[in-house]
C-alpha cells in the first residue's frame, strides 16, 4: 500500500505519513461521552469562535470538552494550529506554519479570559521552530495581556522547549 492509497491530509508530517493510522475499536457504552449541549459549553464555544482562538480541547478531540467548557474551563493553544515538529504522541497537524505569529492573538486571549470570567487559565502552544525565539515573546505578551485585563486570574503555561530557536 502506498501513501497515496492512505488518503492522508497534505499537512501530515512525512514521518507520520509512512505509517497508516490504526483504526480504533468501538468504545463500550459506559465509556462514551454524549455530545455537549449545555449553555456553558455553547457560551465558551461562541467566545472561542468570536475571538478566533484555538483550544487543545478541540485539537486533541478531548472527550471531556463538554464537561470542562460547561464550567467555563478551556486550555488555549497559541501560535497557530500547525506545529513544526512531528512528535509521535501528538495528533496536531505538523508542517511549515502557513503564516507568521498573529500579533493580535495575546489581546484576543486576554479578552476571552475576561469574558469567560476565568479564575485560572491554561495557555499552551504548538512548537514554532520557524520563529527566532520559538515564540517566547509571544507567550510573554499573552501573559501580560491576561494580567492587564484579569489581574486576579492565575495563569498556567505549558511551553515548548525552545531548543531549536
Amino acid at each position: 500500500m502506498s501513501p497515496k492509497d492512505l488518503k492522508i491530509p497534505a499537512q501530515r508530517h512525512p514521518e507520520k505519513a509512512r505509517r497508516p493510522d490504526n483504526p480504533q475499536p468501538k468504545k463500550p457504552d459506559w465509556i462514551r461521552v454524549k455530545a455537549p449541549t449545555s449553555d456553558g459549553y455553547k457560551q465558551t464555544r461562541d467566545i472561542m469562535r468570536e475571538h478566533k482562538l484555538v483550544t487543545v480541547c478541540e485539537e486533541a478531540g478531548c472527550p471531556n470538552v463538554g464537561e470542562c467548557w460547561s464550567q467555563g474551563h478551556a486550555t488555549m493553544m497559541i501560535m497557530g494550529e500547525v506545529c513544526t515538529r512531528a512528535c509521535t504522541f501528538c495528533n496536531i497537524a505538523t508542517g511549515k506554519p502557513p503564516e507568521a505569529l498573529d500579533v493580535f492573538e495575546p489581546g484576543r486571549v486576554a479578552d476571552a479570559v475576561k469574558k469567560l470570567g476565568l479564575n485560572h487559565v491554561v495557555v499552551t502552544s504548538v512548537d514554532r521552530d520557524d520563529v527566532e525565539d520559538g515564540g517566547a515573546e509571544h507567550f510573554a505578551q499573552t501573559i501580560r495581556a491576561i494580567r492587564r485585563q484579569s489581574p486576579g486570574t492565575t495563569i498556567e503555561i505549558l511551553t515548548p522547549d525552545f531548543i531549536k530557536c
